[in-house]
């Protein structure tokens, strides 16, 4: 199984959702409200996941995230040992605006 971030941007909070792809190609959303979203391919999870405005964090450079309102040197995925305590870190205020 793979992991893959994906973000979007309100105002100066991001939202984070997680991406993986299962060995038989079926896909789960881990969302910023805590749930777990099955899809039956990687495909139609990123569709729903750009209809949603989000953007894979791979695929940024910096000035994608300065357009989104952040440094991509100060941002990094959420990390945590299991998803009750990842759900905490869905949300990420940004600092104010240089």
């Amino acid at each position: 199984m793979t992991d893959e971030w994906w973000l979007a941007t309100l105002g100066r909070t991001l939202v984070w959702a997680r991406l993986q792809v299962r060995d038989a190609g079926t896909a789960e959303v881990f969302d910023s409200d805590g749930n777990t979203l099955a899809y039956d391919s990687e495909d139609t999870a990123r569709a729903a996941l750009m209809d949603a405005e989000f953007v894979a964090f791979d695929g940024l450079d910096a000035e994608d995230a300065r357009e989104r309102g952040f440094d991509l040197d100060e941002v990094q995925p959420p990390h945590a040992d299991n998803d009750e305590a990842l759900r905490a870190q869905m949300f990420q205020a940004l600092g104010p605006r240089r």
